[in-house]
């Protein structure tokens, strides 16, 4: 199950990122389906699981389109709420040649999603869930009713804090596996008020003191993401461990968190070794970074074991 966003994303490829007050011109405009919630679900489905998508979409054409796009996946959208008084979510996005992008999300009916909404999903499909994956692109009592449903039934539970909310600390003490990027695990262990919580820079040494402030007040796994540089395992009465990033030649970057999500539930959801599952996530990482937009480049489960497979010795 994924609990979390559903927008349409106006991409915009520009020679480079513009500055404050700055408009960069020459770029090409493309749409395509995005949102946290929805790409996660996405990468789910083509990894190989069963996929329920929770969220909220307006009842106007970008809704009507993306949850077209959502079924042509797989993806049971019977839990996505069609609201009247809201618009469907819209992020706008620039990339530039290298694959770096700057996003601003108007959420629309994301932040209408009710934590009652969540809990009706939740109820009628946890039973047969093995793995519950949440984003905060939503309203904070959606998130918190999210993992509190599913931890109390047992099932693993997967936050993704991207963006790092106020809520995100509430939701906490219910114990869920956190996988923050390196600049969101650095502003987590400050939202939870760590002694040991950096200030600046987000490069390995940097993250894994996040990751260790944030797992010393929360006592739950935390994985970090690292981009290019792979990914940061900590789990309880165990170091952290490394796991190297697979060359990839990068077009776009959109995306690359929510493939990695989704893949991570999907393995944890089959009951791999929480290690083993962040090794397969990093390589489809890889994979859907070659392609533009968020989506077009997610790799199925063949392509996944493919590449896994050729970067054994």
């Amino acid at each position: 199950m994924v609990v979390g966003a559903i927008n349409v994303d106006l991409v915009v490829t520009a020679g480079r990122l513009p500055g404050p007050g700055e408009t960069v011109l020459g770029g090409r405009l493309a749409t395509h389906g995005g949102g946290k919630g929805a790409n996660a679900a996405v990468a789910a489905a083509r990894a190989g699981s069963s996929v329920v998508l929770v969220g909220a979409v307006g009842a106007d054409e970008n809704g009507r389109t993306a949850l077209d796009e959502l079924r042509a996946e797989g993806i049971d959208v019977s839990a996505v709420a069609v609201l009247e008084d809201a618009a469907t979510g819209v992020a706008l996005i620039v990339v530039d040649p290298a694959g770096e992008n700057q996003i601003a999300v108007a959420a629309g009916a994301n932040m209408a999603l009710t934590a009652e909404q969540v809990r009706t999903a939740l109820r009628a499909a946890l039973p047969s869930a093995g793995c519950v994956l949440v984003s905060t692109e939503i309203a904070g009592e959606a998130v918190t009713a999210a993992v509190e449903a599913a931890t109390a039934a047992g099932v693993r539970c997967v936050l993704n804090p991207a963006p790092v909310t106020a809520e995100v600390a509430a939701a906490l003490s219910y114990g869920p596996l956190l996988t923050p990027n390196a600049t969101e695990s650095i502003e987590l262990a400050a939202l939870l008020g760590s002694p040991h919580a950096p200030t600046s820079s987000a490069d390995g040494d940097v993250a894994t003191a996040a990751a260790r402030g944030i797992a010393a007040r929360t006592g739950a796994p935390v994985v970090v993401t690292l981009g290019g540089d792979g990914a940061l395992v900590l789990e309880a009465g165990r170091d952290v461990e490394h796991v190297p990033p697979r060359p990839a030649a990068v077009r776009d970057t959109t995306g690359a968190g929510d493939t990695f999500n989704g893949v991570l539930a999907t393995r944890l959801a089959r009951g791999d070794r929480l290690a083993d599952a962040v090794r397969l996530a990093t390589v489809a990482a890889s994979l859907s970074v070659a392609h533009a937009g968020a989506r077009d480049g997610m790799p199925a489960a063949a392509a996944i074991d493919a590449a896994v497979s050729t970067a054994r010795p």
